[in-house]
């Protein structure tokens, strides 16, 4: 095992549902199930989001109140204990820490990049502060001019230029029309298979 490998993994849809899926569900709002599967576009995106929100009158304890309701996905808690026994990880999502937070204490508390939410005292969310643009690949890129190499693994498209740019990268549980487009990138659907897969890259 080498020091110098971080393993940077995607958060919802690799180790936890998607939180805006949980959401919609819960709040009966189907709108909300797009995500970034479906609009590359994560500004637009959420803009979007933030408008629904605004439209229906829910704000961030709607939302916290769902996530507490929301388990890792089975198997993850495990799979991330075994990797960080082999190497450094760093989850890198686009998520907001108001939401990462319940989740993270249920993976055993692995460090997370994210970015903050903007809210009012009324619990309104008003907008978003994105950490840095393309934080994923930013991140990668950063992490490896410090003199690490990078591992990565994600499912969606904004999780397809730190996979690129890493010494090693994963497709884990993602679409079929992504898997079709980006036919160079092993793609795995059990955390066995991931596992082994950075094993082997470590």
């Amino acid at each position: 095992m080498s020091d110098m490998n971080i393993v940077c993994l995607d958060l919802e849809g690799v180790l936890v549902p998607e939180i805006w899926i949980a959401f919609a569900e819960a709040s009966g709002i189907p709108e909300l199930k797009r995500t970034t599967r479906d609009e590359p576009d994560y500004n637009k995106l959420m803009k979007w989001r933030l408008g629904i929100l605004k439209e229906h009158g829910l704000g961030l304890k709607e939302i916290q109140d769902t996530i507490a309701k929301i388990d890792p996905l089975p198997g993850a808690k495990a799979f991330l204990d075994e990797l960080r026994t082999l190497s450094q990880v760093i989850i890198i999502s686009d998520t907001f820490t108001q939401f990462a937070a319940p989740l993270m204490k249920k993976l055993g508390m692995p460090t997370i990049f994210c970015n903050t939410l903007e809210v009012e005292e009324s619990g309104e969310i008003t907008g978003f502060r994105m950490r840095i643009a393309n934080s994923k690949l930013s991140t990668v890129k950063a992490l490896q001019s410090v003199g690490f190499e990078t591992i990565a693994a994600g499912d969606s498209y904004n999780d397809l230029g730190m996979i690129k740019a890493s010494k090693a990268g994963f497709l884990f549980k993602s679409t079929d029309k992504i898997k079709a487009d980006n036919p160079e990138l092993e793609a795995f659907e059990t955390f066995d298979e991931l596992l082994n897969a950075i094993k082997k890259a470590l």
